[in-house]
């Protein structure tokens, strides 16, 4: 089964330094573009992150300190990278909690202004656990029949992240060929922020979901005590969390 697009997709996966969304860098970045005429569209790219890649990371995909050693750096790569995902939806394995959140902050810090406002994402892990509870190499054999070669590889993981999500809709009828309900299908919880840390409750209102707050109405405790955002802005938080608090501070204002 094709996909049935109103605009385009972009399939994609990074192998990083680690898992924290805050610190860690992309060392390698793969995006599989599929247009709504069905042309498709492929890039991969070894990034230097400019700081050490864990052996023990390295022993996950392969990649060391020296093979991305003369590779550009993510900031040289951000305008390619967003030039081609701006116009696009987005899917992955995983994505809703890792890729999108590690790749927004790179671009942040590129000084790119990413957001998902016009975009939806379909995280296929999350179709796959609901439907089957397996990993990503059992997915492509239990869907498609074949082995996962280079498995942590960008380039096969979003390969292989494609396959699956035509195989699922041919699979399962009940779930619709149309991206926005299969970004429904795959949201685990209605965040503002991609880290989590900045939720909606059951008014369609932002809530903490940390700390000493957690549960309380953002826009509460901006007024209430504006040193917290003060506090948040200048601490170790994503840049997309400090952006998204920022914009529902400028709203507050707006609307006095």
């Amino acid at each position: 089964m094709e996909l049935k697009l109103n605009k385009p997709i972009c399939f994609f996966d990074l192998e990083t330094t680690g898992i924290d969304i805050g610190k860690d860098r992309i060392v390698e970045i793969s995006i599989f573009k599929v247009f709504p005429n069905g042309n498709k569209e492929s890039k991969t790219w070894l990034v230097n992150p400019t700081i050490p890649i864990p052996p023990q990371t390295t022993a996950v995909h392969g990649i060391t300190d020296e093979k991305v050693a003369n590779e550009p750096t993510f900031v040289e790569l951000a305008p390619q990278v967003y030039n081609m995902i701006k116009d696009s939806d987005l899917g992955g394995f995983n994505s809703d909690r890792f890729d999108i959140p590690l790749l927004a902050e790179e671009l942040l810090r590129a000084g790119v202004d990413f957001d998902m406002k016009n975009k939806v994402s379909v995280d296929v892990q999350t179709i796959f656990h609901k439907m089957e509870e397996r990993t990503l190499s059992a997915a492509l054999k239990f869907y498609c029949g074949k082995s996962l070669e280079n498995a942590h590889s960008a380039e096969a993981d979003t390969m292989a992240t494609y396959e699956i999500l035509k195989a699922q809709l041919d699979r399962y009828p009940e779930l619709e060929n149309d991206m926005k309900s299969l970004s429904e299908f795959t949201t685990r919880k209605k965040i503002a922020d991609f880290a989590g840390m900045i939720a909606f409750d059951k008014d369609n209102e932002e809530i903490f979901t940390f700390g000493k707050h957690k549960g309380a109405k953002v826009d509460k405790i901006l007024e209430t005590e504006p040193g917290y955002f003060s506090w948040i802005q200048n601490a170790d938080f994503p840049l997309y969390t400090k952006k998204v608090l920022t914009a529902i501070k400028l709203r507050k204002l707006n609307t006095k």
